[in-house]
Order: C-alpha cells, then structure tokens, then sequence
C-alpha cells in the first residue's frame, strides 16, 4: 500500500500486526486519532486513572481496557494491542527492557491498557489551516522532551511533564493555539512557547525522545504536553512491569479527528 496518508486505520492496523510497517505513525491515516500506550497491572490502574485525571493535559484518557483485555472497544474494535502498533517499550522496575515490535510474551491477565491521547491528532488541522509541522516535512520523529514541570500526583505515580515541539514562524503560533485548542482530548493548546530553557530544556536540538528537527532562522519552538509522560513516570516511580508504545509509535484508532474537537 503506497499512500498511507489516506489508508484506513484497519488496514494499516494490519500491516503493523504483519511486522510489515515499523516507522513512526505521524502523517499515517490522516484524519483519524491516533492514541499512546501505557500498561499497567490492576493493582494499579486506579492510581493511574486517578494520576491521568489529575493531569489531562499530559494524560487525556481516550479508552481503558477491561482487565486482561487487549481490545480498545472504544477506538478501535477488533483491535489488539498486543499486535497493533508498530514498536512497544517494555518497563521493569524503572529501566527499559525491550523494545519489541510485539508484547504478545510480556501479556498477562491482570493488565489494563489506557489509551492517552497524542498530538498526532490535531496535526491534520494544522496543516489545513497551513501551520507547518516539521516532523512530518522531514519525515522523522517528532522531538520530544523531559521537562521541569511537576505532573500531579496520585497515589503510586509521580513524575515531570514530557512536551513534543513543533516550529514555526511567530505570527503562526497564535494560529496554532487556536487550532489546537479545539482538541482538549488530546492535549489541547501549547503547554510552552518560546525559550526551552524556561521549562528546563537545556538544548532543543538534543530531545529526550524523538528525533531532532530543523528549527529555522526566526523561527519559535511551540511545546505541547505530551502522552510519552507515563515513560517519564515508570522511570520515576519504577513499577514492577509497564509497558508502553515506543514514542512516536502510536496507536491509529477507528475514531475521526473531528470527533474529539468542539467548537
């Protein structure tokens, strides 16, 4: 399948599960939600809950998972999230054990899956309303970025606020805030605009996670609050198992962009 912009989320589902589609999914299946990960075992996904509730900016759930379920009823029925997205992180104790294409062997019956949202969702927005994003221009990962920003914490969890960041002209920013804010689900407007350093960013040419983008002469970093923080949090808190999608490596829901956006 050549044009992946405008595939189904079904049928891109399947590539993924067939090992024939390992790239990040910014760009993919234009127009419809695409969802980060985050594992955990029902001993502690009510403090999860409770931690993603406390931080929706971060952490806007989009769907949960019955305990032993790999089906997201909500955003994509039939799906397996075991299988179903292109590259996994798997976390034990705080450090990053595997990163496997596949968590079939890690599943156990007393895990509960969140989908969180992502900010690939309102990239197709943003394009319509010809706001560049970078990432998707150059073809790579969107840069991503540990923060000072203490998240809320709940129970278990505690952790800093991970940020994405998109370029742009400033007299586009503002477009941007408009846009994006139509999609609260989904992280919403800016978290940050301008100097990284305020947010404890030392060197934006050097994210956390992600790849670096070409940020260009006049040109401002837009932070947005990002679903890779749960990374940030298992290595903070060190669960015993979480395992998450591999940043920028999303899941592609069934659910439109449109559908999560007010007016």
């Amino acid at each position: 399948m050549e044009n992946l912009t405008s595939a189904t989320p079904r049928q891109v589902r399947q590539m993924i599960r067939r090992n024939e589609l390992v790239r990040p999914t910014a760009g993919l299946c234009q127009g419809h939600v695409q969802a980060n990960l985050a594992i955990v075992p029902k001993d502690l996904a009510y403090d999860f809950l409770l931690f993603c509730q406390r931080n929706p900016k971060p952490c806007p759930i989009l769907d949960v998972t019955d305990v032993g379920s790999p089906e997201p009823r909500l955003l994509g029925p039939g799906a397996d999230l075991r299988y179903d997205i292109p590259k996994y992180r798997v976390w034990k104790n705080g450090e990053m054990v595997d990163e496997p294409m596949d968590v079939a062997r890690y599943w156990r019956d007393d895990l509960v899956a969140f989908l969180i949202g992502c900010s690939f969702t309102f990239e197709t927005a943003l394009l319509k309303a010809m706001v560049p994003v970078r990432h998707i221009e150059e073809d790579c990962n969107v840069p991503m970025y540990l923060t000072n920003i203490a998240c809320r914490p709940a129970g278990f969890f505690h952790g800093s606020t991970v940020v994405s960041m998109r370029p742009m002209p400033p007299e586009l920013a503002i477009r941007a805030v408009q846009v994006t804010s139509r999609f609260p689900g989904v992280h919403g407007a800016p978290l940050h605009i301008g100097d990284p350093a305020a947010i404890g960013i030392r060197d934006v040419n050097k994210p956390d996670f992600g790849d670096a983008v070409t940020i260009k002469p006049g040109e401002v970093p837009v932070f947005w609050a990002c679903g890779v923080t749960p990374q940030a949090v298992a290595m903070a808190v060190k669960p015993e198992l979480m395992i998450t999608h591999s940043p920028g490596y999303m899941f592609i829901g069934d659910l439109r962009d449109e559908e999560l956006a007010v007016l």
